[in-house]
């Protein structure tokens, strides 16, 4: 009610620029000023053997590795400029993805603002934990709605939402 009187005391931060609300008419696509490339995937202790091998050749510089479990989302990729999110995209080909900042405005664990004024992009993944997801197959079940295969589909397509409050009420997270 306050911004509604006030509309010169809304900032990007508020509750309110976070909850959804808004039907997008579709979404424009965005270009990558680095393309966002995919992960190779190794399946087995060959696969990581063949790979270090292949790091070697190219370079002779001392090699570390740091492994981490794969989070399976929807690529994005968010920009700051001034500590202020500016764009998400998605992955899309990796040079060019779809600009889905509204979407990602609903999503509680990205941050809005940031304390320094830093101009920059991250890159993530976007994803639903799987209480989240549980718990929506059961609502959709009960509604006689079609269930998703898995959390992966239940995020990109919430990603994709042309509703924002659909987005929003998907309880979606990030690991950026």
């Amino acid at each position: 009610e306050i911004e509604t009187e006030y509309p010169e005391l809304i900032v990007s931060e508020s509750p309110t620029q976070r909850v959804g609300g808004q039907i997008l008419p579709g979404f424009e696509k965005v270009q990558h000023d680095v393309p966002m490339l995919s992960l190779g995937n190794a399946f087995n202790q060959e696969d990581l053997l063949e790979f270090d091998q292949r790091i070697k050749r190219l370079t002779d510089q001392p090699i570390q590795y740091v492994c981490e479990l794969k989070i399976d989302g929807l690529a994005i990729s968010l920009r700051y400029q001034d500590g202020v999110f500016q764009r998400g995209a998605t992955r899309g080909d990796g040079v060019e993805g779809e600009d889905i900042t509204e979407n990602l405005r609903t999503v509680k664990s990205i941050p809005l603002r940031i304390k320094e004024p830093y101009t920059f992009e991250v890159r993530g993944e976007c994803y639903i934990p799987k209480s989240a997801f549980a718990r929506l197959n059961e609502d959709r079940e009960e509604k006689g709605e079609q269930i998703f295969a898995n959390p992966r589909n239940a995020a990109a397509g919430s990603l994709r939402q042309l509703d924002t409050k659909i987005t929003a009420s998907r309880n979606l997270s990030v690991f950026l």
